[in-house]
């Protein structure tokens, strides 16, 4: 947001984060007050997070404050009448910043640049990218049988051998080793249902007569699929975020001035996508056996936020429930040589291998490789730390493994600040609760009693949290449940 020269007067502080609708449009309607306007993105500065809540009372975003005034947030900000609206302006045009004014960064860097990726990245070319290259162009690859089915675009292990020691010179021992690095670094996979599946290439008959396919040969829908990955691996932790943050500011950049719908279509036609998708390339050869609980929960929480945006952007947004079930269930990306659907993350994932909503079973089989990645037991935080891209959902942010728990906390306790996600009603001894607690409620303890007791332990200090422990100590507390707003915020 655009800056006003320096004044000796007051300023408008709002603090916001990238991504989030009530921000932006708060934003939009301070900018026509004519007044000085500072942003700062405490997604930016995570260090003043908790002044700001000392301050305000709030962990939800955007907080606005005239001059040491602070007026709330959005919904505060677009309920002020004229006459009320105006006494904050002349406050800031007239009255000095007082000596306890809201503070800034302590960099005083521009919130348009500190911090952010514009997804150019400096690639180290592996070691076995360019061998890769020149086997696609090989005369390796081709069709072949295994019992009575046909397999495309596959090569059996001796011909991969036969090609390493003829064209590139090696002994047989070192072509059984080139062959492992392959299966290792995730280059090549064993052909499904055509051999054993071991991930190992060694100099005997079982390894011979396995047929292989490059990765991107592999079929699969795959938003990231069907080209190689020819950087050698990049940390997840650190992919996700520059993957998180690249899709982040396209997404900002594409979100209306009211904050209510995003141009998919702009964003898709942007330069800056072309390099997501470019980027996004890399999470197929990503480690993730090797991932701390921490690790996985920030990695796969920003991926799933980014997939989903990249699934609108490729299918468009679900507008039913059939095109909703298809959706989680089909958009997806291969990361670490496995592919994830939205489902699988979720569900499979970061909810430790649990059923999801209209599933008869478990993600992951026991057999399934991706069950070495899921959780050890469902994490509730999650919950409000995904993106669906519905209006309903958990505002977007971007999660780190150094600090992941107390973020969480924080996107649920911001998340319980809201009437869409619980209302108390005192005098009916009612709650009404978002459907997200109906249909994770075995995350939540399992029984109203404990889902109950888990909000009261997770909500902020606050008239709201008050009155739900008088319901509660009342008994008999009547539990319902609030509609959910499935609507897409696609402007097309």
């Amino acid at each position: 947001m655009g800056e006003f020269e320096k004044s000796p007067l007051g300023r408008v502080t709002v603090y916001s984060i990238q991504g989030c609708p009530h921000c932006v449009q708060a934003k939009a309607t301070l900018g026509r007050l004519a007044v000085p306007v500072r942003d700062v993105d405490i997604g930016r500065h995570p260090e003043l997070r908790a002044r700001v809540k000392e301050l305000t009372g709030r962990s939800t975003v955007p907080q606005i404050f005239f001059n040491g005034v602070h007026v709330g947030g959005n919904d505060d900000l677009q309920k002020l009448d004229a006459e009320e609206l105006q006494r904050l302006v002349n406050l800031v045009k007239e009255e000095p910043l007082p000596a306890d004014a809201p503070p800034l960064p302590d960099d005083d860097q521009s919130e348009s640049t500190t911090g952010e990726t514009d997804g150019d990245f400096m690639c180290e070319r592996d070691e076995l990218a360019d061998l890769v290259e020149d086997l696609k162009h090989g005369s390796v690859i081709g069709s072949h049988w295994r019992s009575l089915t046909l397999y495309k675009k596959s090569f059996s292990g001796e011909q991969l051998l036969d090609w390493l020691q003829e064209k590139k010179g090696m002994d047989r021992a070192a072509a059984c080793k080139t062959g492992q690095a392959l299966l290792q670094k995730k280059y090549m996979v064993s052909v499904r249902g055509s051999g054993q599946q071991e991930a190992k290439f060694e100099d005997t008959k079982d390894t011979a007569d396995r047929l292989f396919r490059l990765l991107e040969d592999d079929p699969h829908s795959a938003l990231n699929a069907g080209q190689t990955a020819t950087c050698s691996p990049i940390q997840a932790s650190e992919l996700s975020l520059l993957l998180r943050e690249l899709i982040l500011k396209l997404y900002s950049e594409h979100l209306s001035a009211d904050g209510k719908s995003v141009d998919y279509k702009g964003m898709s036609a942007n330069p800056a996508f072309q390099r997501y998708a470019e980027l996004a390339i890399q999470l197929q050869r990503v480690e993730l056996l090797s991932l701390s609980r921490e690790e996985k929960l920030a990695f796969f929480i920003n991926i799933y936020n980014a997939l989903v945006i990249h699934g609108y952007l490729r299918l468009g947004a679900p507008t039913n429930m059939w095109q909703r079930y298809r959706f989680f269930n089909y958009v997806s990306y291969l990361i670490g040589g496995e592919v994830f659907t939205l489902q699988d993350i979720e569900n499979g994932v970061l909810r430790g291998n649990s059923k999801g909503m209209a599933q008869l079973r478990r993600p992951f089989s026991k057999t399934d490789p991706r069950l070495q990645v899921a959780l050890s037991d469902a994490e509730p935080l999650i919950h409000f730390a995904l993106n669906c891209g519905a209006k309903g959902c958990p505002p977007i942010k971007t999660y780190t493994p150094q600090d992941i728990d107390s973020q969480l906390r924080t996107a649920a306790e911001a998340f319980l600040e809201n009437d869409d996600a619980c209302v108390v009603d005192s005098g009916k001894k009612e709650v009404r609760l978002s459907q997200i607690f109906k249909w994770y409620k075995a995350d939540f303890g399992g029984t109203d009693e404990k889902l109950l007791k888990w909000i009261v332990e997770h909500m902020g200090d606050s008239p709201k949290k008050t009155s739900l422990q008088g319901v509660i100590s009342d008994g008999k507390t009547k539990v319902s449940f609030l509609p959910y707003d499935w609507s897409s915020n696609s402007s097309h």
